[in-house]
């Protein structure tokens, strides 16, 4: 329950702030990693330990938690906690990077994806992109090659 509870937390605090946040509230398609086993708890306090126990670190170190005992890439536009979880052996991307590879696979087209940024921003979430800049940037940071879909 540790996971669910940290995000949907954060997410629930910025509603006020950022209304449309409460929509990825209600996403069926999304799926909670409760950390409740003790060694999902232990993982989970390791990541706690490395990132920091603020409240808002104990989302990013749910999501670490979760992707290393999943063996998946976790996904996090917090610097400082990307830069710890690789410094420890994590696979952490950030949004864009997962955007654009939703335009590699065929899953995703370019203005799909500026959308999606598009969307976010408007949420609070910084991003180093606008929605139109997007298919330049991922290109630029050799996230997409100019001939990835759409």
């Amino acid at each position: 329950m540790l996971d669910h509870d940290c995000v949907l937390a954060e997410l629930r605090q910025g509603v006020g702030a950022y209304p449309l946040l409460a929509d990825a509230l209600e996403l069926e398609w999304l799926q909670i990693a409760n950390l409740e086993a003790l060694d999902e708890l232990r993982c989970f306090v390791k990541w706690a330990g490395l990132i920091g126990s603020r409240e808002r670190d104990l989302g990013e170190a749910s999501v670490l938690a979760a992707a290393e005992l999943r063996a998946g890439i976790a996904i996090t536009d917090d610097r400082d906690a990307t830069v710890v979880a690789r410094h420890h052996g994590a696979k952490v991307h950030g949004t864009i990077w997962h955007l654009a590879q939703g335009c590699r696979n065929g899953k995703l087209t370019r203005i799909g994806a500026g959308s999606i940024v598009d969307a976010l921003r408007t949420t609070g979430a910084r991003l180093p992109c606008t929605g139109r800049e997007f298919p330049a940037y991922a290109t630029e940071h050799g996230l997409m090659t100019p001939v990835d879909h759409g």
